[in-house]
């Protein structure tokens, strides 16, 4: 039964997450969070950031790793498989339509309605992750944390990774 919901929990959120692995990852987290339990939003925004840190798409990364450690080997292959099957079976039997009308208004009009409701999501994440962290790690680190990847990112211009790796080291020096 766990690889059945493995194989859901990353499935469903592979179909509805239009725009590739970032669209999914608020639905992901929902799955893995809040429907099977299976972590915590912490332990999903690490999963998250050590995601990131990595190089090649994220979802699959996740997947992987969840997958893992609630079914195994097996469970981290069902994982990754439940992943990218909605996309290899899009890619399959809708290539010939898609190229047919990847021009028309109404193709480019879904496209432009669908940017914004990944963006809400996507906030509503990022709400909910600093909410979490102002909880548990408390406003003063939590605004240290903000302050310095805002300047290491943008004034900078750090790679991101480097941030989530200094951000894991703050964590594991200061918030044991």
């Amino acid at each position: 039964m766990i690889y059945w919901d493995i194989f859901l929990a990353f499935f469903i959120p592979g179909i509805l997450g239009y725009g590739g692995g970032p669209a999914s990852i608020p639905l992901v987290e929902n799955e893995v969070v809040d429907r099977y339990g299976w972590m915590t939003t912490a332990e999903f925004s690490e999963v998250l950031a050590i995601g990131n840190a990595l190089p090649g798409p994220i979802a699959t990364k996740m997947a992987g790793y969840i997958g893992y450690m609630e079914g195994g080997l097996l469970g981290a292959f069902i994982g990754v498989f439940a992943t990218v099957a909605p996309s290899l079976m899009l890619m399959i039997g809708l290539l010939g339509i898609l190229y047919k009308f990847k021009d028309s208004p109404k193709v480019q009009a879904l496209t432009n309605l669908v940017r914004p409701t990944i963006a809400v999501l996507l906030g509503v994440m990022t709400f909910e992750f600093f909410r979490s962290s102002y909880f548990e790690a408390g406003w003063f680190h939590s605004l240290i944390l903000i302050a310095a990847s805002c300047l290491f990112l943008e004034k900078w211009k750090v790679q991101p990774a480097y941030v989530i790796v200094g951000a894991l080291c703050y964590g594991a020096v200061f918030l044991r």
